[in-house]
């Protein structure tokens, strides 16, 4: 005769000490949870519901600028440090964890045009309307000394931007043409021009450093190579461009900000088709900077807001905005890819968190569990109507909204306009033109 014992280890359900949580021995066999998409459909919807309701991304405003705050730069080295140039000449550096300026320094006559910081990160350059590009240390001076740049070149013409080579002493600064200086010399090692406008910011590649790319004020972005010390191409838009910036981790993409209220991503291999367009702000966009991580970009606007849009998307995923907060004119992502920063028309710089609803500290480790299975499950349902409208609602300024649905209006119309001349024309004869060609005049090889 078999006899079958029952026999349990108590190891597998006993706790071994009081503190300890209860082992629950479960089955996973779907044919004995039956409700359990319903159940993970709740418990999405409820999370997507609490990160609606936790979504609270303002953490600080960083007052004592006596005018409009026109450019902001990162420390290389330090997550706490920001420097910020105002349109009074005023330099201002801050430490973002005491949300204290440390140290002012009056650089300019007239409006700090750019400041960068150099790769090592001991001292940082800034160009003014002086005609002036100075050096000053990152360390204030000892006690007793007066503040004084390391040096000073005084240029023909005024300055409009500045960049700093990302692991070589060499800068590059924009005005009439772009030239390329040593930090040792005063006059530039070269100088590069294509057309006869000014030309409002000089970015470099911070993966391939001797690639440069500069918009001008007759609507070009030019690319050129420090090592030729020529231009290579430029591509032609609709609109001027306000300023490009290079994805960190793509040596080829960039994303420029222009006037048309798009932001276009371009692959420098291709620049006739951009990557994607993308639109939703409702004025010009002044400012661009990548994430660390290069997947999501920031941009500033004319239109008092800044956007959050994920590289391969052409709709935001976040708006922020403020009452008080006027025109945005400069905006930086910090380099732990958590925060961001942005500096506007009435003398405030903001201090922003990268995902609205994150819970800022150190987490426990249920914590961090918990949220990573509503991340999960928040992922498993975005498509679902219910969840996908409370994940995508924002609420938006009057102003904002009004001149949204305005230019919807105008965009149907536009549509509408160009069926009606496809249909009555002869076939062949009106080529269709995709949104993405739309805004691209030429390019220049």
């Amino acid at each position: 005769m078999k006899v079958k014992m029952l026999s349990r280890n108590p190891d597998n359900y006993v706790r071994e000490t009081k503190l300890d949580l209860q082992r629950v021995p479960r089955n996973y066999d779907p044919t004995l949870h039956p409700f359990e998409v319903p159940r993970e459909y709740v418990r999405a919807l409820n999370a997507t519901k609490l990160e609606r309701v936790f979504a609270k991304p303002f953490l600080a405003s960083l007052d004592g600028h006596r005018d409009g705050v026109n450019c902001l730069a990162k420390h290389p080295k330090s997550l706490a440090t920001v420097l910020s140039g105002a349109c009074d000449g005023e330099v201002r550096i801050w430490n973002l964890t005491k949300r204290k300026c440390i140290r002012t320094i009056q650089a300019h006559e007239g409006f700090v045009r750019g400041i960068c910081t150099r790769f090592c990160g001991t001292s940082f350059f800034t160009v003014g309307d002086d005609k002036t590009v100075k050096q000053w240390k990152m360390d204030g001076p000892g006690y007793g000394e007066e503040e004084e740049p390391l040096h000073t070149i005084l240029g023909k013409t005024v300055y409009t931007g500045i960049d700093h080579h990302w692991k070589e002493a060499v800068f590059a600064t924009c005005g009439q043409q772009v030239d390329i200086w040593d930090e040792q010399r005063t006059s530039p090692i070269c100088s590069m021009t294509w057309g006869f406008d000014s030309i409002s910011s000089v970015k470099f590649n911070p993966i391939e450093t001797f690639l440069l790319g500069s918009c001008a004020s007759d609507r070009n972005i030019v690319l050129y190579d420090m090592r030729q010390a020529t231009p290579l191409k430029k591509v032609i838009l609709d609109m001027r461009t306000n300023t490009i910036c290079w994805n960190p981790m793509e040596a080829f993409i960039f994303t420029a900000a222009n006037e048309d209220y798009n932001l276009y991503t371009f692959d420098m291999r291709a620049l006739d088709t951009p990557v994607m367009v993308h639109m939703d702000h409702v004025s010009a966009v002044l400012d661009v900077d990548y994430s660390p991580t290069g997947k999501e970009f920031v941009s500033a606007s004319f239109d008092k807001s800044i956007r959050i849009f994920p590289v391969d998307k052409s709709r935001s995923r976040e708006v922020y905005h403020t009452k008080r907060m006027q025109h945005v004119i400069c905006v930086k992502w910090t380099s732990d890819s958590k925060y961001i920063m942005c500096g506007s028309d009435e003398m405030n710089i903001r201090l922003w968190k990268a995902n609205a609803s994150e819970k800022l500290g150190v987490l426990t480790s249920r914590e961090k569990a918990a949220k990573d299975y509503n991340q999960k499950l928040k992922e498993k349902f975005q498509h679902h109507p219910h969840i996908k409208r409370i994940a995508r609602h924002r609420h938006l300024p009057k102003s904002i909204y009004s001149q949204i649905q305005e230019q919807r209006i105008m965009k149907e119309a536009r549509r509408r306009k160009e069926v009606n001349r496809l249909k009555h024309s002869k076939p062949g004869s009106v080529s269709i033109v995709s949104e993405k060609k739309k805004h691209i005049v030429a390019v220049v090889k």
